[in-house]
């Protein structure tokens, strides 16, 4: 017998394609259609349906780029449609789709025209069923609905490289981009239906077995006689004899080895990215929408939704679909998790902030739907903080999900399922789904592919597969549902089980006693850029964070004395405000240019709102008279002013502006202020910097530390997300100055390249050994990254960064492919570099890209055999997708350099520069005391607010910031009103007794705690 396989899988798939698929819709018929387009953004339903519509023709363009045409269809049903009971009557509708990918291109929500929602159209959902608009299936029922049509462009395309005027409303045309290609009544063959879903899945089943499998033969000859049965001519006839033809080989039951997989419909809806937080709000509704119908005709249906939100979105702008949607909630079918505002980034956003998106996302679904969700749910996010592990598990959460790992580009992660150890100890159970998506359709192919890659084998064998189309795509489907439902015990494939993911993370506890363990952060090896592009975009998020710090903390302050209303409703709207902004394509850079001018109006805004906030509650607390008072918001002493108090003594500072004037000298400049000397050469770079303790030079021999480097940086694939190695290959130091000149207490030092203007100022504050420089770039560079250097004279082999609620060590060599793969790293507001007994700090107010290296000096070459520690801070990038003018025109960065025994010192030099202190004039000068103090110098406080519930009750949190166990003295103003004081988790709900930390202090004047290394405790001290 000869080997004809070939040809039969050739015969099998054009009579799918040609007969079988085409026949689903056995006809259908045209209906009236008319139209009217939105001038402008979006309107609501009301205000739509009360224009004035015109005919519109099947053909032809509708709507420019970013616009709306709602469509008004109607008709009747036709006398000879829908009679056969085999059959169902579905309105289908092709708003003009390419297909290519679902939610990146045109989509519709369609209306009764009562004003409520039926369901989304999109290009692998674009039907409705006539029983779901409230029409009847009789011939001379009337149909009567309307579909509001986004023609949102399709930017990515299939490469995401090159410039597109279209991310931007002002440069992105108004010719149309859409044709309607039909809106029709049609008759559906649920018969042939069910048999083009039976040779999907056989055929696709078929193609993941061997060659040599016994069972792909087996199904290859069914599949080969169920062409023979069906008889093209009439494939509605003879659909059933083709799936009786299928039935023995999709009832042969899997093996009892098989991988077991848990389905959970998901559909993954970025909160912004290639489309605004407008178009967001649109995409929640239509896809929830769509949740909502399938479950009403699916009862197996399970459908997971992270980013409380969304769902807030929902319940402001569409609060009918949001009750129908907590009728699923109630039921356990629509299942929120995630427990935070947004999948936010986790790489930039500080502690505080990070701690917030649970505060503010597990509350939102407590309050709306009694629902405390255990799983941290982030798909998608670039890499994952060592301090996440301790911040879920103190929200509340055991779980932690997670897929972006699958991207790494060097090395494999080596587990599936395992605990995740944090940064102070704390492990969460953590998968890592082996299918390799979030946006399964849960083909054959892609439940191989979990199978066969789960790296647990032999100790569990269950994993989870998120599916559903995903960004506006319209969620899972019934095609879906379908193939779970074939998949769900059929030989040669896994055991495919409908189900959520608390299920889940049931059965892989159970199975998997004893997990292996990832220690510290996940570090995604892709996606380097996300640390450094849209600078202003990170700016703006640095600077609201440590504002709304200040505001909290005032407020807290004032209002415990007494001197005004905490502002709750303000202060919740800016907080929602910023966490939206720490979704993980918009902080990370990687959004269309609307996106991230509508994120600097954000931050201006907000900064506006805190910035009245703050002096509304400085002045309360500083009262009148003719003095000045000098407040500090940081944990740590600051310009002659202790922590989180105001003083009289304070010393001012300015950014720009040192207290010493720069001194020519043997062609350069010095700048010495008695605790640390900086000599400039004439090129305005730092030959020396000498602190006057320890005599100790920071700068290595023969080097320049301030030296501006820019590298050609031409990513291979994402370019606004993505740093290559490659980029070091081409490199140009600025070391040429135009002009260096003396400005009062600083050196100006001004260079050009390109296009672009730097202009660099270096001062020294009095009595303070740091080195100050703020870069002021006019950037008009393009596919350029610009660094600052900092050459250390310091042997370190591992550097310390900045992370929420304290630090991460990382490798300054590259022994293995993981150190290799590291190359750029985040921090927060400092890193340093430590030898025993002397150290180095690098601190910033804006930039968390950084790269840490080291090499030696030969001896061979000239060199004195030392080594040295090269700390450079990315400042700006200039990519030119998805954001044609990425970071183009001006920035303000300041960085600084100093002496750091211990991270401590650094920590400080952190907070200074982030937190500078604020005069009030017109004070009493009688001082504002502290409101909450710690006695240790490595317990630090992060947060000082009123609850959440609004009782009046103070949250204070804490965390131990060296790394190191620490005990101390918590001390509350006696003199505000508080009174009896106990730990509570991140939520600020009280520790269960039995749990570490429990119990209470009748007091809350004086707490004695010991903190293990990088532990964060939150106290609530009531009101007396």
């Amino acid at each position: 017998m000869h080997d004809n396989t070939v040809l039969v899988e050739a015969r099998i798939d054009r009579f799918v394609r040609d007969r079988i698929t085409p026949a689903v819709y056995r006809r259908a018929v045209p209906l009236t259609i008319t139209a009217w387009e939105a001038p402008g953004e979006p309107v609501p339903f009301a205000e739509a349906v009360s224009q004035t519509f015109e005919p519109f023709a099947v053909g032809s363009p509708w709507s420019k780029p970013w616009g709306t045409t709602w469509f008004h269809v109607t008709g009747t049903v036709p006398d000879d449609l829908g009679t056969d009971p085999a059959t169902a009557l579905e309105l289908v509708v092709d708003l003009g789709f390419s297909i290519r990918q679902p939610g990146f291109q045109a989509e519709g929500l369609v209306w009764r025209p009562d004003g409520t929602i039926v369901k989304a159209i999109e290009p692998y959902n674009g039907y409705v069923p006539l029983t779901a608009i409230g029409a009847g299936v009789t011939p001379g029922s009337t149909i009567d609905v309307y579909v509001e049509a986004a023609s949102n462009p399709d930017i990515g395309g299939d490469d995401f490289h090159g410039e597109t005027p279209l991310g931007d409303p002002e440069t992105a045309g108004d010719a149309p981009i859409y044709a309607l290609r039909s809106i029709v009544l049609a008759e559906r063959d649920e018969v042939v239906a069910e048999l083009d879903r039976d040779v999907w899945t056989l055929v696709g089943l078929m193609r993941t077995l061997a060659l040599t499998s016994p069972r792909r033969h087996e199904i290859l000859r069914a599949l080969d006689r169920m062409c023979d049965v069906v008889d093209h001519a009439d494939v509605a006839g003879t659909a059933a004899a083709g799936r009786a033809a299928l039935a023995d080989v999709l009832a042969a039951p899997a093996n009892a080895s098989a991988h077991r997989v848990v389905a959970t419909g998901h559909a993954h809806i970025d909160s912004a990215w290639l489309w605004p937080v407008r178009e967001t709000q649109r995409k929640v509704a239509r896809t929830f929408s769509n949740v909502v119908a399938l479950m009403d005709d699916d009862p197996d249906f399970v459908f997971a939704a992270s980013s409380a939100q969304q769902y807030a979105w929902l319940k402001e702008r569409y609060p009918e679909l949001f009750e129908r949607v907590a009728q699923k909630v109630a039921e356990g079918r629509f299942v929120p998790v995630g427990g935070m505002w947004v999948e936010s980034d986790t790489n930039m956003p500080g502690g505080e902030a990070l701690a917030r998106q649970f505060v503010a996302g597990k509350g939102f679904f407590l309050r709306e739907f009694g629902v405390d969700a255990d799983e941290v749910w982030l798909p998608d996010s670039f890499g994952y903080t060592g301090a996440m592990p301790q911040i879920a598990r103190a929200a509340g959460a055991s779980s932690f999900f997670t897929q972006k790992e699958s991207w790494n580009e060097t090395n494999r992660m080596p587990h599936h399922t395992f605990l995740w150890e944090g940064i102070d100890g704390s492990r969460v159970f953590t998968h890592f789904p082996p299918v390799d998506t979030y946006n399964s359709d849960l083909s054959p192919a892609e439940l191989a592919h979990a199978e066969s890659g789960y790296a647990e084998k032999g100790f569990s064998n269950v994993s989870i597969v998120p599916f559903g189309w995903g960004d506006g795509g319209g969620g899972p489907t019934r095609e879906m549902m379908a193939a779970a439902r074939r998949a769900g015990d059929l030989e040669g494939s896994p055991r495919v089980t409908v189900g959520t993911p608390a299920s889940f993370f049931a059965q892989a506890r159970a199975e998997l006693a004893d997990p292996a363990v990832w220690s510290g952060e996940m570090y995604l090896e892709f996606h380097r850029g996300t640390y450094t592009s849209q600078a202003r975009t990170k700016q703006g998020n640095r600077r609201s964070e440590h504002l709304l710090r200040e505001a909290e903390l005032w407020s807290a302050t004032a209002t415990a004395r007494g001197l005004l209303d905490y502002p709750y409703d303000e202060l919740e709207e800016i907080w929602h405000v910023v966490l939206l902004q720490q979704f993980h394509d918009i902080l990370p850079g990687s959004s269309i240019a609307w996106v991230h001018h509508e994120a600097e109006r954000h931050y201006a805004r907000v900064a506006e709102q805190l910035e009245a906030i703050i002096g509304s509650a400085q002045r309360a607390l500083a009262g009148t008279g003719s003095a000045t008072t000098t407040f500090n918001a940081g944990p740590v002493p600051s310009a002659g002013v202790d922590a989180a108090a105001g003083s009289a003594a304070g010393r001012a500072q300015e950014a720009g502006v040192g207290s010493v004037a720069p001194v020519a000298s043997d062609g350069g400049w010095v700048l010495d202020n008695g605790s640390v000397r900086a000599v400039f050469d004439g090129d305005g770079l730092v030959a020396s910097l000498v602190d006057a303790t320890s005599g100790r030079d920071l700068v290595a021999p023969g080097a320049r530390l301030g030296l501006l480097q820019l590298f050609r940086d031409t990513p291979n694939q994402w370019d606004a997300w993505d740093v290559d190695q490659a980029y070091k290959n081409v490199r140009t130091d600025l070391v040429e100055a135009e002009s260096v000149v003396v400005d009062g207490g600083a050196l100006v030092v001004t260079r050009r390249i390109g296009d672009s203007t730097i202009v660099q100022r270096w001062w020294l504050d009095d009595g303070e050994g740091e080195l100050h420089v703020q870069t002021e770039v006019d950037w008009h560079e393009r596919q350029k990254l610009l660094k600052l250097a900092f050459p250390l004279d310091v042997h370190a082999d591992r550097a310390a960064s900045e992370v929420q609620f304290g630090h991460v060590q990382r490798p300054t060599h590259q022994n293995t492919s993981w150190d290799f793969a590291r190359f750029e790293t985040v921090a927060h507001r400092w890193v340093h570099v430590a030898e025993p007994g002397f150290g180095v700090a690098v601190a910033n107010d804006a930039t968390y890209g950084h790269d840490i290296t080291r090499s030696t000096r030969d001896t061979a070459e000239g060199g004195d055999g030392g080594t040295t520690t090269l700390v450079r801070q990315s400042l700006l990038r200039a990519p030119t997708f998805p954001d044609p003018h990425a970071d183009q025109g001006r920035h303000v960065l300041r960085s600084s350099v100093r002496v750091a025994p211990d991270v401590l010192d650094a920590a400080t030099a952190g907070y200074r520069m982030n937190l500078p202190v604020r005069r009030v004039e017109g004070s009493s000068g009688a001082g504002v005391a502290p409101l909450v103090s710690s006695s240790s110098p490595a317990v630090l406080i992060e947060a000082v607010k009123l609850a959440e519930d609004r009782s009046g009750d103070l949250i204070v949190r804490l965390y131990e910031a060296r790394g190191a166990r620490a005990a101390t003295t918590v001390t509350v103003d006696a003199d505000s009103g508080f009174g009896e004081a106990w730990r509570t988790d991140l939520i600020e709900r009280e520790l269960a007794s039995g749990t570490a930390g429990a119990g209470r202090w009748a007091s809350g004047s004086a707490v004695e705690l010991t903190l293990r290394p990088f532990e964060i405790v939150t106290l609530r001290v009531a009101r007396a």
